[in-house]
């Protein structure tokens, strides 16, 4: 049963179930209840063994009482012991009775007040929904137990707070990128059906533009695949463990791009030492692949293009480093969050802006870590340390794995 008190609306449960505070107060009353009784059975037994005086006396003795009567020592020493021991065990037992209903009482009391901060939490836990993130418990009591659970939710909230406002934001970029394409294809597709003396060149123009939209959206859908897939598999176990190299990777990615930097005329610098990890082909492919398209498409006519893998204390390493653009020290870590493009804005034609996010998730995935650092007149440098195998190093299986940016 639930009562709610006063104008506060307090909400006082009566409900017999067992709650925390009813275990406590049992607990207690148990515990205070079975002291008592080990302290009155003391006291009885103490009286019954303390009380033989006549049995220092001759036998046969007597005793003369107070009225002038004359009895039996050893029969008045009997009833002496039988009174007193009544006497200790009937006011012993009721003062036990009225010290338990009050330490129970009390003990329901201290625990109700003990545990009211966790009601708090369930009763903030309770409001809390995607609108109501920003309700925190903020206990200002003792730094006890409660106070460590308060801090642990409040901080939980944060994070969830942190986690749903970046969902947003990752929400509201993907539809904005997917809608730009499928702008550009209406808008050639529109315009090209209304113009009555529009000829198969401009239907052709046409057709190339709806292919390239299309192939940019189609590129989009499958990178957020490939983060989606790398950020489940984020502290957990891999879906696929297979033996791979990172320089191996290194060499797949470098050829498949060659004719990009034979364009610019790159000044590409490898030194490809064994790299040897478990994880998944695919994705280890796929970060190799990602780290130097950003590299060469970040770049700029006659730049420099560094590649290394080797292994450090345990950690297999991959350094991909760039000339280009110039990028701020603070604007770094941002650019490994999804949709952000170093120097260039989130609509320019230059990837889609996931190509570091998807880095870092497969990173995570492997249990390594990632970090970039930008470099002086321009560029960037990413390193990438993943746990090296135990196993001779093998060339992993090449996937056929899209491309973000």
């Amino acid at each position: 049963m639930t009562v709610y008190l006063g104008r506060s609306n307090r909400k006082v449960d009566f409900s017999l179930r067992p709650t925390l505070r009813l275990r406590l107060t049992l607990l207690n009353g148990i515990l205070l209840v079975g002291a008592g009784v080990v302290l009155v059975l003391l006291a009885w037994l103490l009286v019954g063994d303390a009380m033989h005086p006549v049995d220092a006396l001759q036998a046969g003795s007597t005793v003369t009482l107070a009225d002038g009567t004359t009895r039996d020592a050893a029969q008045w020493q009997a009833g002496v012991v039988d009174h007193a021991s009544t006497e200790v065990l009937v006011k012993g037992l009721t003062a036990l009775i009225a010290i338990g209903i009050i330490g129970i009482a009390g003990a329901y009391a201290v625990a109700g007040r003990a545990l009211r901060p966790l009601h708090r939490v369930t009763q903030t836990a309770q409001r809390l929904g995607e609108e109501t993130l920003d309700q925190r418990i903020r206990y200002s009591g003792a730094d006890d137990e409660v106070a460590e659970l308060a801090r642990t939710f409040d901080a939980m909230l944060d994070r969830l707070a942190a986690a749903f406002e970046s969902q947003k934001r990752f929400v509201a970029n993907a539809s904005h990128e997917l809608r730009t394409p499928l702008a550009v294809m209406r808008t050639e597709i529109d315009v090209t059906l209304s113009d009555d003396e529009a000829d198969v060149d401009e239907y052709r123009r046409m057709a190339k533009v709806v292919r390239n939209a299309s192939e940019r959206a189609n590129g989009l859908v499958d990178a957020l695949l490939v983060l989606a897939r790398s950020e489940a598999q984020s502290g957990r176990r891999l879906a696929r463990k297979t033996p791979a190299d990172l320089a191996v990777c290194v060499t797949n990615a470098l050829s498949a791009v060659r004719s990009e930097a034979e364009r610019l005329k790159l000044d590409v610098t490898t030194d490809l030492k064994p790299a040897p990890v478990v994880g998944d082909p695919s994705l280890l492919d796929r970060l190799a692949g990602n780290l130097i398209e950003n590299a060469i498409r970040y770049n700029h006519l006659l730049g420099r293009l560094w590649l290394r893998t080797d292994t450090v204390d345990g950690q297999a390493r991959l350094v991909v480093g760039n000339t280009g653009y110039e990028v701020e020290p603070a604007d770094v870590p941002g650019l490994f969050e999804p949709f952000r493009r170093g120097g260039w804005e989130r609509t320019g034609a230059r990837g889609s802006g996931l190509g570091l996010s998807i880095v870092r998730a497969v990173c995570d995935a492997h249990g390594g870590t990632v970090s970039a650092v930008a470099q002086e007149g321009g560029g960037l440098e990413v390193t990438v340390s993943l746990p090296t195998a135990d196993a001779t190093p093998v060339v992993a299986a090449t996937a056929s794995v899209p491309r973000a940016s």
